[in-house]
């Protein structure tokens, strides 16, 4: 399936609906509106092609962006290749549950993410934080260096209240899932999170969210979820 045809068949699935929703979280034209299960479909014809992936990200369309996230093999994408992909994501949803989500499953994960969470920028900050909440939600606990994830959890502490709206709302997430998935800083990341408290997150013409990490990982203990790992990141 080429470029051409992809792209009529995801704008053959959008919905005006859909379109509305995407919008009100960031999204801006060019996009269709597809929902994310609609295009398993077509998934299913094509796999993996990274090339295919290039051609689809590079056109800015939301909805070609995502379907580029699923399709991409992220073994084969270099750090540059990375880099090019969140300078052009241009609201959470690119940054958190595309780009992050595919450098997940690369094997320079954590080098790229250390990166960008040490770059300043909101979303490249949000894309690595992220980007360890969907590692640590799916590998096995013992990749990770336990002093790394500890020094993480400072950071969250001390910078979360002042980081970008954005950034706020990965960090937090870090936070639940270090709490909940990663088993050797459970203790740690809940002290944490107490510590830590209800945290703001503004949003352009919205009300704030407010956020509990304690709260959130405290129901997942309480449900016997502690340990626990997503089989598949991406769709």
């Amino acid at each position: 399936m080429d470029f051409q045809t992809v792209m009529r068949e995801l704008e053959a699935l959008g919905k005006e609906r859909t379109k509305k929703i995407y919008i009100s979280n960031g999204a801006h034209d060019p996009l269709f509106g597809v929902a994310t299960g609609a295009m398993k479909p077509i998934v299913k014809k094509i796999k993996i092609n990274q090339g295919l992936a290039e051609e689809l990200y590079a056109t800015g369309n939301y909805d070609a962006m995502y379907f580029a996230g699923i399709i991409a093999d992220p073994k084969a994408m270099t750090e540059s290749d990375f880099d090019a992909w969140i300078e052009t994501a241009y609201f959470y949803m690119l940054s958190d549950y595309v780009v992050a989500v595919t450098l997940s499953e690369s094997d320079i994960a954590q080098d790229v993410a250390d990166k960008w969470i040490a770059s300043g920028e909101e979303l490249k900050m949000s894309a690595g934080w992220s980007c360890y909440c969907w590692l640590l939600g799916n590998r096995p606990d013992n990749i990770f260096s336990e002093s790394k994830i500890s020094n993480m959890l400072d950071i969250v502490k001390n910078e979360i209240h002042n980081s970008p709206e954005r950034t706020k709302s990965a960090m937090n997430n870090f936070l639940y899932t270090v709490g909940v998935s990663y088993l050797p800083l459970n203790e740690k990341a809940v002290e944490t999170a107490m510590e830590v408290g209800t945290v703001e997150v503004k949003r352009e013409k919205k009300k704030s969210s407010f956020l509990n990490a304690y709260d959130s990982i405290k129901k997942e203990m309480d449900k016997g979820k502690l340990g626990f790992k997503r089989k598949h990141v991406r769709c």
